[in-house]
């Protein structure tokens, strides 16, 4: 009897699964650029193939009709079925394709889900996809064939294509909508034979023909290809500059917020002597931005002077598509969660190292507590090394380059003062020292780290991942101090603006305590809800990364708004994080957000790891990570601010960090530190 999963996996493909596998390239994890329009026709047109194949309806040249307007259980044929149905007047099959075609994202979406819980895609972090290594079987060929269905459905094709074999009307269906959408010399080397080949099989079935005609025509009407722009770009008056009291205070997604909410999601400043910036502030620019950003963005311009500070011709963070898709499947299991768990006696033995330093009654600003503290975990888990007595003057190096490269905020002669060269020569010194360590002698019966991860990769392919690029992420790596030790100082600060979150998370952590050292099953969804959203509330209010920059490389409409090739971008995708209608009273701390049936997180409005391809690689990591500090600080010690606060005192560049204002006092030792 066959398993579950085999069940699965001898399920026919419908013909919009098939046309969309045939678009995945597995180089880039995503599909071969077709453009939006066209990519919706083309969706549409998959559909109405299926519904023709399972004789729901017919079509010719002229004319589409309803023959059997029957449910076909599944959700998206029911639904184009029904607004066939619904329509009183009958309609040629270009109609249909352009009425549906702004339906076809959700149509996507859903096939791609459904595809990844039949196990024929991997969803990937940064919404990438590849094919499923478990073999597939399909019964809708005689013939007996085994591997990923994408290697199934190719080779169909190629057969058609390449050996002239008689394809059946789902094949013609599926190389008609490729031909027409101009991918087929992507998929397969075509030469002049087989071109004409499948010119030959796009005239042999009425229905694709008609079908693919459709397609063709509504992708070459002008008027649909290039939507006309309604209204110019709101530009920001300087006066709401000036006046906005939450970009003063350095709080950058309550700023944004405030001008969403007067200019709308997309709005213009224009700052002299610089070219214009346009920011995306919205629960729908998110959207977008998650969906489409790879397709019309790219990160190389905000990117390159700080690769150029550190020597290398690029890195991941200045990468896109395929090279960005490789960088992250090769270093994913460095910074997985996993990775972490098992490590857990580590982290719990340089944490309580580190925190036997401090005395009871000492008050130290939260970057001084805190960055050292998660250095002190951080580099031997991700490098193998200590860093504690350099790493004050790595993170300043890091944050001079990210002032003068990203924010553009200094000139670049700040990177050559003395001061910083002394720093250039520190962080030399460091990756040196990580190199040096990592030899294959040296790391036997080891745990595999971000460095091993990196060096494997430039072992693997040296031109890929060349020495001469080594230094920077390997630098990246000391920055994970800077960032976690500044969100685990927002929400300390949060904690203790609301004790009885924090009486609640301190018993949390004395019941994970209770009996020695918790394991990674100790730390349950049940046994650290608090905790849990206490840090996603944090995250909320307070995330460290509030906007990424990017350039637009192909002109592209949001919201109704050009955005020609060359603009400056900035996605504010954490300003819905304090507009109303993604989260209701939206400057009130409140954990309850994160429970059913409220669940304010669900959809892009909730953002503070970034989105698409350059989100966070290691968020679960972090997320773990920072979870595990707040426990451990509560359980302890009794931490206070060291004077009240009105409001959260922040330094907003190169990233939100908490102001040296800000400054917690150990008021108790709670438990013995034992090393």
């Amino acid at each position: 009897m066959a398993t579950p999963t085999e069940a699965v996996k001898t399920q026919p493909l419908t013909l919009t699964q098939e046309f969309i596998l045939m678009l995945l390239n597995e180089e880039t994890g995503y599909f071969h650029q077709v453009p939006g329009w066209n990519l919706n026709c083309a969706v549409v047109g998959a559909v109405l193939g299926e519904l023709s194949l399972q004789s729901r309806i017919d079509t010719d040249m002229e004319s589409l009709f309803l023959v059997d307007r029957t449910e076909t259980g599944n959700a998206t044929l029911d639904f184009i079925l029904e607004e066939v149905a619904s329509e009183p007047v009958q309609h040629n099959t270009q109609y249909w394709i352009e009425k549906l075609a702004p339906r076809s994202e959700s149509i996507i979406d859903s096939v791609l889900d459904r595809m990844v819980d039949q196990k024929i895609l991997e969803h990937h972090e940064g919404d990438f996809w590849t094919l499923a290594p478990s073999v597939w079987h399909t019964d809708q060929s005689s013939d007996s064939q085994e591997g990923t269905a994408g290697q199934f459905i190719k080779t169909r094709i190629s057969k058609a294509i390449f050996l002239n074999e008689i394809p059946d009307p789902r094949d013609i269906i599926v190389i008609c909508l490729l031909n027409t959408c101009d991918v087929m010399r992507f998929i397969f080397q075509l030469d002049e034979e087989a071109e004409k080949r499948v010119e030959f099989i796009c005239k042999m079935d009425l229905i694709g023909r008609a079908i693919a005609a459709a397609v063709g025509q509504s992708i070459v009407a002008p008027s649909l290809r290039q939507p006309s722009l309604t209204k110019p770009i709101p530009a920001v008056a300087l006066r709401d500059l000036v006046f906005n009291r939450e970009l003063i205070a350095g709080r950058l997604p309550a700023a944004f917020a405030i001008l969403a909410e007067k200019y709308g999601p997309v709005f213009e400043l224009r700052i002299p002597f610089r070219q214009n910036i346009i920011f995306l502030a919205g629960v729908k620019t998110n959207e977008w931005a998650q969906r489409m950003g790879r397709v019309f963005l790219r990160s190389k311009e905000y990117f390159e002077d700080v690769d150029k500070a550190y020597g290398v011709s690029r890195s991941m963070h200045s990468v896109d598509g395929a090279d960005h898709f490789r960088f992250r499947k090769s270093l994913q299991p460095a910074y997985s969660r996993k990775t972490l768990t098992d490590r857990l006696d580590e982290v719990y033995d340089l944490t309580r190292a580190h925190m036997a330093n401090w005395d009871v009654g000492s008050t130290m600003p939260a970057q001084v507590m805190l960055r050292p503290l998660l250095n002190a975990q951080s580099s031997p888990l991700f490098a193998s090394i200590d860093t504690q007595a350099e790493i004050v003057d790595a993170l300043k190096y890091k944050a001079r380059v990210l002032n003068v490269g990203i924010m553009k905020m200094l000139p670049r002669f700040m990177l050559k003062t003395p001061s910083m060269r002394r720093r250039a020569k520190t962080m030399k010194r460091i990756m040196e020292r990580m190199q040096r360590t990592h030899t294959a002698a040296q790391r036997v019966g080891m745990h595999k780290d971000v460095v091993d991860a990196y060096l494997a990769l430039h072992a693997t392919d040296p031109q890929f991942l060349p020495e001469s690029d080594l230094s920077l992420p390997l630098g990246a790596i000391l920055m994970t101090a800077m960032y976690l030790g500044d969100q685990v100082g927002f929400a300390l600060y949060w904690l203790l603006q609301n004790p009885d979150l924090y009486e609640r998370v301190t018993a949390e952590a004395d019941a994970l305590w209770a009996e020695g050292d918790p394991g990674e099953d100790d730390f349950r969804p049940d046994r650290i809800d608090v905790t849990h959203r206490v840090l996603m509330e944090t995250l909320r209010m307070s995330p460290i990364a509030p906007m990424a920059m990017r350039t637009v490389m192909n002109t592209c409409v949001v919201e109704g708004f050009e955005l020609p090739v060359g603009t400056q971008l900035v996605i504010a995708q954490t300003a819905p994080h304090y507009l109303a209608e993604a989260f209701p009273d939206p400057q009130k701390f409140d954990i309850d957000r994160y429970l059913p049936p409220r669940n304010e997180h669900l959809g892009r409005g909730y953002a503070p790891f970034g989105l698409g391809t350059h989100s966070c690689l290691g968020h679960r990591w972090a997320n773990m990570h920072m979870a595990i500090n707040l426990l451990m600080l509560a359980h302890y010690f009794k931490l206070e601010l060291a004077r009240p606060y009105k409001r959260l005192p922040m330094d907003p560049f190169p990233s939100q960090s908490p102001s040296n204002k800000l400054k917690f006092r150990i008021a108790e030792q709670r438990h013995e530190l034992r090393t």
